[in-house]
Formats: structure tokens, sequence, C-alpha cells
């Protein structure tokens, strides 16, 4: 697979300590130039995503905590990005997240570079 992330920062929203490390080495091994892991909201300045980050892999639960509010905000900024989560109320994304691509676990780490090179625009 070419590496369709090439030279993207990208941001993972995944409270899980080992998904997080390999979403991070996954992504980096696919070309992203910066990865940037945060295991909760509070780490993430939502003003500054959009000058940050060229993508986000948002996991919709971090520590029991929604995360739909902050991907409207990524949708509002222009920040393009997949939800990659095991809950998976696919109707509530379809509904909230028209064209919004939710990648379920377990996933194949092809599944999700490719969901999110798509979401950056980036064909395969």
């Amino acid at each position: 697979m070419p590496h369709l992330l090439d030279g993207l920062r990208i941001l993972v929203l995944e409270d899980e300590f080992l998904i997080a490390m390999d979403v991070e080495q996954l992504c980096r091994d696919h070309g992203a130039g910066e990865v940037t892991i945060a295991r909760d909201l509070a780490e993430i300045d939502g003003r500054k995503v959009a000058t940050q980050f060229d993508a986000a892999i948002v996991d919709l639960m971090l520590g029991g905590t929604s995360t739909l509010e902050f991907a409207a905000g990524l949708r509002e900024t222009g920040v393009p990005f997949v939800f990659a989560s095991g809950y998976s109320d696919a109707e509530e994304i379809r509904t909230s997240f028209p064209g919004v691509r939710l990648v379920t676990k377990p996933y194949s780490g092809d599944d999700l570079v490719e969901a999110v090179a798509q979401a950056y625009g980036r064909g395969f």
C-alpha cells in the first residue's frame, strides 16, 4: 500500500493506551509526518485544532465522555476526520455526520488508513 498519509499531521483521540500506540505506529508506517495522541478532550485546545492537524481519528467515547460535540467542531473548522470506535450507533453517526466514515473496532489497519486518506481527499 502506498504511503497514503505522507506528511499529514494526525490527531488520534483514543483512551485505550495500547490501541492508541498501535494507531500511532500505523499512521507513521503509512507516512504521517506527526501523530499526536490525546486520551482526554481536556488535552486538546479545540480552537487550535484546525491549525495544528490535517486530519483526525476520533473514538466516540473517551473515558465515558462523548466526543460528538468535539467532532462537530472539527467539521465546522474543516478538519477531516473519521470515527474509530467499538461503540457503534451507526445510525446516529449517519444522521449527525453524513459522509463521515465509522470504522468499527476491531478494525484492520488498512481500513483505518484508507478511511483517513479518503477523508483527507487522497485516493488509492
